[in-house]
């Protein structure tokens, strides 16, 4: 198991690699991986520091706060999201803070599983983690903002850091960037990430005894390597149909661009890839929403094919849930993580709070009414009469 990792790490020389920093393309929050992960266009809370850091000027009052907890691969790998945003400037600027984890812990060293004489001591075998962490610091501005539309913009500058046991580590840093714009109907959105490439550098340790047995079963002993993140754009663009005051639908498309090299999507082509995105959200009275979604179309191999030559179109599903109660929102998404044959479903919770004061309004002055005095009249002069 070590050893495959270690392969997979230090084939890595300073090149653009595709699906690098993959753990990042996850999702955030339940409401957005219930809709397919379609959120880079209609956005509007503390997640969007990672779907369209632009979408953070939509928090103008209070600071807000979002937590999601997964897990994967029958509990095999964890994931673990949080992320605030805070308003300042009056709100016409927002700042926000995000940072998520995807490990896998208990993973088996099998370096020393057969001794020197040949035979096999199970005792030898020992674990150890895997985790891939990411630090996003985001900041929002407001552009233009009136009673029919609102243009924001946005960036992240993210710090990544990932570790494999005792063996490897990794520094990363890049930047991203981004646009939104709202009507009352339309919502649109653009966010370029690793703008400036993300570049990930490994440095390995290994004792003597580590070094022999990766020499002695014929694997490379990695010294450093480096491993870049060619930039991507997302487009976005939704409809919110308001069917009447109480009942909304939103649709929303997302389109992933790619320019590292040919991958399975709908678009593809040794230039460019591109893998659509789409989701639905159904808003009851802004309290009880439902959701719906797809991604991840690809074409793969038919399983009733035999000659293995027929292809087919498959894609991700999802479907999720939410409910508002005053300043606390609990969400819920249904999703898959390879397709809609799989059974690689999982269930995914979060929790976003609005940090209302109890008393909204004890941060403003709150006017006096004194009691209205009459006005003292001013003495009139008296008469005199001289004779």
């Amino acid at each position: 198991m070590l050893q495959g990792i270690l392969l997979c790490i230090g084939q890595s020389h300073a090149q653009f690699v595709q699906y690098s920093n993959d753990f990042l393309n996850i999702g955030a929050g339940a409401r957005g991986l219930g809709m397919g992960s379609s959120q880079a266009g209609g956005v509007d809370d503390a997640t969007a520091g990672y779907w369209n850091p632009a979408g953070l000027a939509n928090i103008t009052q209070y600071p807000s706060v979002a937590a999601m907890h997964a897990d994967y691969f029958a509990g095999i790998g964890k994931y673990d999201f949080l992320a605030a945003a805070f308003p300042i400037n009056g709100g016409n600027k927002t700042l926000g803070i995000t940072a998520l984890r995807f490990g896998v812990d208990d993973i088996p060293n099998t370096l020393f599983l057969v001794q020197p004489d040949g035979s096999i001591n199970y005792n030898n075998i020992q674990s150890f983690s895997s985790a891939d962490y990411a630090f996003l610091l985001s900041y929002a501005q407001v552009i233009k903002n009136d009673d029919d539309n609102m243009l924001s913009w946005g960036a992240n500058s993210k710090i990544i850091y990932r570790k494999v046991g005792s063996f490897a580590t990794a520094w990363g840093f890049g930047f991203d960037a981004a646009l939104m714009y709202k009507t009352p109907s339309w919502r649109f959105g653009a966010v370029l990430k690793d703008i400036t490439t993300t570049f990930n550098a490994w440095s390995f340790t290994f004792t003597d005894a580590e070094k022999q047995v990766l020499y002695l079963t014929n694997n490379d002993i990695p010294v450093k390597s480096t491993e870049i993140t060619a930039p991507s754009l997302t487009l976005a663009a939704g409809y919110d149909v308001a069917f009447s005051d109480k009942f909304h639908l939103l649709a929303e498309t997302n389109l992933n661009i790619t320019a590292d090299g040919k991958r399975n999507t709908v678009v593809s082509s040794d230039f460019l890839s591109i893998d659509p995105k789409v989701g639905l959200e159904a808003n009851i009275n802004n309290t009880v929403f439902i959701r719906a979604g797809a991604s991840n179309f690809q074409k793969a191999l038919a399983d009733g094919d035999t000659l293995n030559q027929k292809k087919v179109w498959i894609f991700q599903p999802s479907i999720g849930a939410g409910f508002r109660l005053g300043n606390v929102s609990i969400d819920y998404a249904f999703t898959n993580l390879a397709n809609q044959t799989s059974p690689l479903y999982t269930h995914v919770f979060s929790l976003k709070l609005d940090l209302v004061p109890r008393n909204r309004d004890a941060a403003s002055p709150k006017k006096v009414y004194l009691p209205t005095l009459p006005k003292a009249e001013k003495p009139k002069p008296s008469k005199i009469y001289l004779p």
